[in-house]
């Protein structure tokens, strides 16, 4: 099994850059067990770009920023699923025109024949601030970054049996 951990975001741009951060936490802790199975990287892209970085992989755990319009509650992340994404409007990322979201990219990939991950987690971090340049996120979104890294190591040394101290 091939596993795609994915931090997305700028990381330039305050909160916007938790996931890279929760990528490079998961990096830096599992240096002491690397296996040849996961892969983990960063990425600023949405749609077509990240369906094609997702080819070949059995699951992919995506880590990135969301931002909800009713009550906001930053650094509060959610567990989703891909299907968890389709309902929620898309954001100022995923609507250029030269793009589409993710779920349509995986449907198209699906429809002519791609293989793409057959689990896809998307931890997804409620944030406050992604449009002043910080390579700092908040407060209360720099707390999650800990947490998240370590959900995902747990469900990594489980998938692999990794002891992990």
């Amino acid at each position: 099994m091939k596993t795609l951990v994915i931090g997305l975001g700028n990381p330039i741009l305050t909160d916007d850059g938790v996931g890279v951060k929760v990528a490079y936490q998961i990096q830096e802790d599992l240096c002491s067990v690397p296996h040849p199975d996961i892969d983990i990287t960063e990425a600023s892209v949405g749609g077509l770009h990240l369906m094609e970085t997702m080819i070949g992989y059995d699951q992919v755990f995506i880590i990135d920023a969301i931002i909800l319009e009713h009550q906001p509650q930053p650094g509060k992340v959610q567990r989703m699923a891909i299907d968890d994404l389709r309902n929620l409007s898309p954001t100022q990322h995923s609507a250029s025109a030269h793009d589409t979201t993710l779920v349509t990219a995986l449907d198209m990939a699906k429809r002519i024949g791609l293989s793409i991950p057959t689990k896809i987690v998307i931890y997804a971090i409620e944030v406050e601030n992604v449009l002043e340049f910080s390579e700092t996120t908040t407060s209360e979104v720099s707390k999650s970054i800990p947490f998240v890294a370590q959900k995902i190591i747990d469900e990594l040394a489980i998938d692999y049996n990794l002891s992990i101290s």
